[in-house]
């Protein structure tokens, strides 16, 4: 079972996505359905995912920060900010392309207690392996790198 959980806040029109321990795909749905929920919002103006806190993030959820790094691009034209300070993590999103989707920064937060719980989504196995299936595609679009590292799973996800 993952020990990960992801917080999440919207402050005049900032909304803030902290991920805690570790991240992975068990909290794909929760995630994703947030995403929406940004890109639905009127007042909508900036994104800060919060990584300080983060042990390990599995590529599906990186898959679906760089969906949200295109939807953001495409809907108000700035990239959201990461904030990270985890050399393994800075580390793992550079070898992604993510420093070409994101601001990274190392400051932290300055409100950290008004972040609440992501809730749990119950999806079904197929409705799970599809967002699995979206978020590596997303991820083999940054770069080549990526393209080779993720072309077996994709492949083997689209047979089933």
């Amino acid at each position: 079972m993952s020990t990960g959980k992801i917080q999440f806040a919207e402050m005049n029109g900032t909304f803030v996505l902290k991920f805690i321990g570790e991240v992975r795909l068990t909290l794909c749905s929760a995630l994703d359905a947030t995403i929406e929920q940004i890109f639905s919002a009127l007042n909508f103006s900036s994104i800060v995912i919060d990584l300080i806190d983060t042990k390990s993030i599995d590529s599906t959820t990186l898959g679906l920060l760089a969906k949200l790094s295109i939807l953001s691009r495409q809907k108000i034209g700035l990239l959201p900010a990461l904030v990270t300070t985890n050399p393994d993590i800075t580390r793992l999103l550079d070898s992604m392309g993510f420093d070409q989707v994101f601001n990274i920064v190392n400051q932290p937060l300055p409100c950290s207690d008004c972040l609440h719980d992501l809730p749990p989504q119950d999806e079904s196995e197929e409705v799970v392996r599809d967002k699995v299936l979206e978020a590596h595609r997303i991820l083999m679009s940054l770069n080549e790198s990526n393209r080779e590292a993720f072309k077996d799973l994709v492949n083997a996800l689209e047979k089933h």
